[in-house]
């Protein structure tokens, strides 16, 4: 007999009304096994399921709804599936992983966060320290700017004994300190690296960074050689170690380096230049010309003669007469086929040798000139009263060749020989390559680099400042491509759908969870807005039972009367998420923190639960006046918009290792500029500048907006400034060329 869907579900709806919950269950199973795909009705089975208190058949259907739109990238629908499983199943640490990592994939840092925490307690409380430490770290990565968190992470990985995590855990955190500046902190952190891994590169490049940015590349040199002794093999640590050198200005430790290099490598003959330049800095002229002189030959048949050229010039600027270093000038002048530039060269070497009185140099010079211009009776004259010509020697100048000659035809020479003469060999054909294209748009504004930031529950992602609507800064955020607002457009509408149904059927507290997700994701939106007015004092209601759905089919809700007593051991609603409601007392999660772990470890899971509790209180208070002015904004209510702005500014630090501060004053300086109040703009704006630890580009981008402020002032000079500054450092950015020559039209 076939399975008639319509039939089968008039039968259950009518099951349902009469509050059959067990005969409407069969009926919509029949349902489900015919068609698995059918999600509607796989939720409402699970809603019948936890109104007939079959707990884990509940679970078993919401569990296969979340799997999938977890595989279709639906993930506010697919928390939405699993907050309805944590209900069933308080604090799991499976369920808290899975809603942890969905919460991480979209930016919701400190929903994420309280989720691990659960994991990472359940792993405390068996004693498996090593996964709970491992969760610890998921946690830290959620926040990479935190260093002290991840600091305390790497203590806790030594007491485990887990060296390579403990010095990874060092060297993320020595990076980010690195970064903003404070070198000496990261180079602690480096150091309590290097003690548990000596011979790994990542920290050995941190270390050598941040002594080169300490003025102290001399002790990284030290590290260094110690690590070179082991592994002198490596092209890397030679390369670090030959920089080092270099930064401490230390020419033998560099050329030792780089002879190391030259023995695996004759290509590595260019790290000789810094060597040479470095002697001849130090004011060792006579080293710089031994250095050149051994790659001259390798340099001429790489065609890199101009590089060549100009450090030999620099040697004969500090002394015009060294004999060897007009030897090369010789050298490169007949390489290059430049006669006249040839013939004063030699010149140059016979009045040096003749005033050093150096017969022979001065013949070998003279003899060439003879050569070159034969008719001349002077160079004739004074070769005779010195003998004579010389004889043909391998020292001599070769015969011009009449194809250049290639660095194969010295490949077989040691770092230290060079070929006697150049006979003909084949030309080379070297392959030129383009540089990849940039991506990036000069005409971007502040908007495109980073000018608004939606406040992800600790974290931000950086959307559109411009004069934009909502829906574009839904495809930046979230899309992550400007040519991806349909598919965005789609996500909202969609998800807004499903806020649509949690309200019809009296999940107010999914559908306030939802709103919540989309606000910080979407920032503030009219759309949002008015779903929240449509909620009204609902959104604090108690949970409704009654039957829940996604897609969209009206169903019928039998309201509360045929609910069946709750087991008192299921806590509905959240354990650890930001707004609904309390879990656990911070007193009790405590004490179950600290089961399982010494001391040490007890007081680092501490810390990752005091951090959580203080960015709670420290981000809702952001949060809520950040988007309030967004919203004024929108609607150019710009006093409310600047009273808001200024108190989420006064609610973060400036140096707190995020953008907030610098989003808020760049909001303050745009609000003010709309008002023509460009004395409190360019106040704002100084303020971001001001902000430590941020992107070149979002300082980039604000110089900007600095200096079109003091244009619409009238301080031309002002503006120019910063014009050129940002022409200086990106001549395509924003059209700035046209700016300043508009500007100095303007000033003429």
């Amino acid at each position: 007999m076939a399975f008639e869907k319509a039939k089968v579900l008039k039968a259950a709806e009518k099951f349902l009304s009469q509050g059959k919950i067990t005969a409407a269950i069969k009926e919509y199973r029949q349902i489900v096994d015919h068609e698995p795909s059918d999600l509607t009705t796989l939720n409402m089975l699970g809603d019948l399921y936890v109104r007939a208190n079959k707990k884990e058949e509940a679970i078993s259907c919401f569990e296969r709804i979340a799997q999938h739109y977890s595989t279709q990238e639906f993930n506010l629908k697919a928390i939405a599936m699993f907050k309805k499983i944590e209900r069933l199943r308080p604090r799991d640490p499976d369920v808290a992983r899975k809603l942890g990592d969905l919460y991480g994939s979209q930016g919701l840092v400190v929903d994420a966060r309280a989720q691990y925490l659960i994991v990472a307690d359940a792993y405390t409380r068996a004693g498996d320290n090593k996964r709970a430490l491992e969760v610890l770290h998921r946690i830290a990565d959620l926040d990479p700017n935190n260093t002290e968190i991840r600091l305390k992470l790497a203590e806790g990985y030594v007491k485990e004994q887990m060296r390579r995590e403990a010095s990874s855990a060092f060297v993320q955190a020595a990076n980010r300190l690195h970064h903003v500046g404070s070198h000496d902190k990261a180079l602690e952190a480096y150091n309590r690296a290097l003690q548990l891994a000596p011979d790994d590169m990542d920290v050995l490049r941190g270390l050598l960074e941040t002594h080169i940015a300490r003025a102290t590349a001399d002790e990284a040199a030290e590290i260094l050689e110690r690590a070179v002794e082991n592994n002198q093999s490596d092209s890397e640590l030679l390369t670090m170690l030959e920089r080092a050198h270099l930064e401490a200005e230390e020419p033998q430790g560099a050329e030792k380096a780089t002879k190391l290099l030259m023995a695996q490598d004759a290509s590595n003959y260019l790290h000789y230049l810094p060597v040479a330049a470095l002697y001849l800095k130090t004011g060792a002229v006579d080293d710089t010309v031994r250095i050149l002189n051994s790659i001259i030959e390798r340099m001429l048949a790489g065609r890199e003669e101009n590089e060549l050229l100009e450090l030999v010039n620099r040697v004969l600027e500090r002394n015009p007469d060294h004999l060897a270093a007009l030897r090369m000038l010789v050298r490169i002048h007949w390489w290059q086929r430049d006669m006249e530039a040839l013939r004063s060269a030699l010149e140059r070497l016979a009045d040096s040798a003749e005033a050093a009185q150096k017969p022979e140099e001065e013949r070998y010079a003279l003899t060439q000139l003879v050569r070159l211009a034969p008719d001349n009776q002077g160079y004739l004259e004074r070769l005779n009263m010195l003998g004579g010509m010389q004889e043909e020697t391998t020292d001599d100048l070769p015969p011009i060749p009449a194809e250049v000659p290639t660095f194969e035809t010295f490949s077989s020479f040691g770092s230290d020989e060079q070929p006697a003469e150049v006979s003909e060999p084949e030309a080379i054909a070297f392959e030129t390559t383009q540089p990849e294209e940039s991506f990036s748009d000069p005409s971007a504004s502040f908007a495109d680099l980073g000018d608004d930031v939606i406040e992800r529950s600790g974290e931000f992602q950086m959307v559109d400042y411009g004069e934009v609507t909502p829906t574009e800064v839904t495809s930046d955020a979230v899309a992550g491509s400007a040519t991806e607002p349909d598919r965005v457009n789609a996500m909202m509408r969609q998800e807004l759908e499903s806020v649509d149904f949690y309200i019809s059927q009296g999940y107010t507290d999914i559908a306030v969870d939802t709103l919540d997700m989309l606000e910080r994701q979407f920032g503030s939106h009219p759309e949002i807005l008015a779903r929240r007015a449509k909620l009204g004092p609902a959104e604090t209601a108690e949970v409704d039972t009654s039957v829940f759905e996604f897609e969209g089919r009206e169903e019928i809700s039998t309201g509360h009367a045929d609910a069946i007593p709750i087991d008192p051991s299921i806590t509905f609603g959240p354990i650890a998420d930001e707004g609904n409601g309390p879990g656990p007392t911070t007193t009790q999660q405590r004490a179950s923190a600290g089961r399982g772990l010494d001391s040490g470890l007890a007081e680092l899971f501490e810390e990752f639960r005091a951090a959580e509790e203080e960015e709670i209180e420290d981000q809702a208070d952001f949060e809520t006046h950040y988007n309030m002015g967004i919203a004024y904004k929108e609607m150019d209510l710009l006093d409310e918009a600047v009273h808001e702005f200024q108190n989420a500014a006064t609610a973060v630090k400036p140096s707190d290792g995020t953008s907030r501060y610098l989003q808020c004053c760049n909001m303050l300086g745009h609000c003010f500029m709309r008002k023509d109040m460009v004395d409190a703009a360019i106040m704002w704006f100084k303020k971001g500048l001001g902000a430590p630890g941020h992107s070149e580009d979002e300082y980039q981008a604000l110089r900007y907006e600095l200096a079109a402020a003091y244009e619409q002032q009238g301080d031309l000079k002002q503006a120019q400034g910063l014009y050129t500054e940002i022409y200086g450092i990106d001549v395509s950015y924003r059209e700035v060329a046209d700016k300043l020559r508009e500007l100095k039209s303007k000033s003429k």
